[in-house]
C-alpha cells in the first residue's frame, strides 16, 4: 500500500510538469503561482482552522521560519517553473527537477554538516553530466559555449529553492501536524506571492486555465504532500525518496501524447544519467574518512 500511495506521489507531480507547460500562455506565472495557494488554503481552512487557533502561541514563535519555508518551497519552486515553461519542455522540467534529492544531500552537507558521502561525488558527477546531456540536447560543447537555455537554467534554480527548503524543514521542526504545517505554509507563499501578483502583468483567469488552477492547487499542492509524507511515516524517508526519481518518467510518459513533446536519445540517455547519479548518492552512503582519523589508524 505504502509503495502504491508513493508511486501515485511521483505521477501526480510528472502531471504537474505536464500542467506547468500547458499553462504556458494560458495564464501569467504570477497568476497561477498566487491562486493555486489560495485555492489550497479555501479547501483546507475548514479543517485546519481550529487547531491552527489552539496552537496559536507556537505558530508566532515561528513566524519567520514558516515565511522562509513558504518563500523557497511554496512560492520559489511554483513560480520559476512557471516562468521556465515558457522556454523549456515538459520533459527537460521533469528531468531537471529529479536532481532534488540530489542537490538536497549536498546543502545538507554544506549547511549542516553532514559528512560528505562517496555517493555524493560519484553520483554528482554523473548527474551533472546527464543533465548537460538534456539541456545540449547532446550537444555539450556548444552548452559550454553558449550557456544553458534560459528555462532549463531557471528550472534548475527552482530546484534549488525547493532542495533548500526540504533541508531547512529537517532542520526547523515546527511541531505541529504535518496537514496545520502544510496549511501555515500555504498562506506563507500566498503572502509572499501577493505582491508579485499585484505588480506582474495578469492575463485573467480563463475557463481553459480553471482545471490547471485546480490541479496545482488540490492534487500537486495538497493530495502529493500529504501522499508522500504517508508513506515516508510507513518505510522511511531513504526507501521513499527513490519514488523521486519516477518523476520524470511520469513526466516523459504525460508529455508525449498530451502535448505531443518528442523523446529524443540525448534526453533519454540524460535522464537515466541524471536518475542514476541520484539514486547512487541516495544508496551509496559510505562517508569520506576524515584525514585524523586516517593518521591515528594502525600501519
Amino acid at each position: 500500500m505504502s509503495y502504491s500511495l508513493l508511486l501515485i506521489t511521483a505521477l501526480i507531480w510528472g502531471g504537474n510538469a505536464i500542467v506547468t507547460k500547458a499553462s504556458a500562455g494560458v495564464i501569467s506565472a504570477s497568476e497561477i503561482a498566487f491562486y493555486r495557494w489560495v485555492v489550497a488554503i479555501a479547501v483546507l481552512t475548514p479543517f485546519v482552522i481550529r487547531p491552527i487557533w489552539m496552537n496559536r502561541a507556537l505558530l508566532v514563535a515561528h513566524g519567520w521560519r514558516l515565511l522562509i519555508l513558504g518563500l523557497l518551497g511554496g512560492a520559489g519552486l511554483p513560480y520559476l517553473s512557471y516562468i521556465a515553461a515558457r522556454y523549456t519542455s515538459a520533459m527537460h522540467l521533469g528531468v531537471i527537477q529529479s536532481l532534488m534529492p540530489l542537490l538536497s544531500l549536498v546543502l545538507a552537507i554544506i549547511l549542516l554538516g553532514h559528512r560528505m558521502t562517496y555517493g555524493a561525488v560519484a553520483g554528482g558527477i554523473v548527474s551533472l553530466f546527464g543533465v548537460a546531456l538534456v539541456a545540449s540536447q547532446g550537444h555539450i560543447a556548444i552548452l559550454l559555449t553558449q550557456g544553458p537555455n534560459i528555462g532549463d537554467a531557471i528550472m534548475l534554480a527552482a530546484t534549488i529553492c525547493y532542495a533548500l527548503y526540504t533541508v531547512l524543514l529537517k532542520r526547523w521542526p515546527i511541531g505541529v501536524p504535518l496537514l496545520q504545517s502544510l496549511y501555515l505554509q500555504a498562506c506563507a507563499a500566498a503572502l509572499v506571492l501577493l505582491p508579485i501578483y499585484v505588480l506582474s502583468p495578469r492575463q485573467g483567469i480563463a475557463i481553459a486555465s480553471l482545471p490547471l488552477i485546480a490541479y496545482a492547487g488540490i492534487a500537486a499542492s495538497i493530495v502529493a504532500p500529504l501522499l508522500w509524507m504517508r508513506g515516508i511515516h510507513h518505510i522511511g524517508p531513504a526507501r521513499a525518496s527513490l519514488f523521486f526519481n519516477f518523476v520524470p518518467v511520469a513526466t516523459a510518459i504525460l508529455a508525449i501524447p498530451l502535448l505531443s513533446e518528442q523523446l529524443t536519445a540525448s534526453l533519454v540517455l540524460g535522464g537515466v544519467m541524471t536518475m542514476s547519479g541520484v539514486i547512487l548518492a541516495e544508496l551509496w552512503r559510505r562517508p569520506f574518512r576524515s584525514r585524523s582519523r586516517e593518521s591515528a589508524s594502525p600501519a
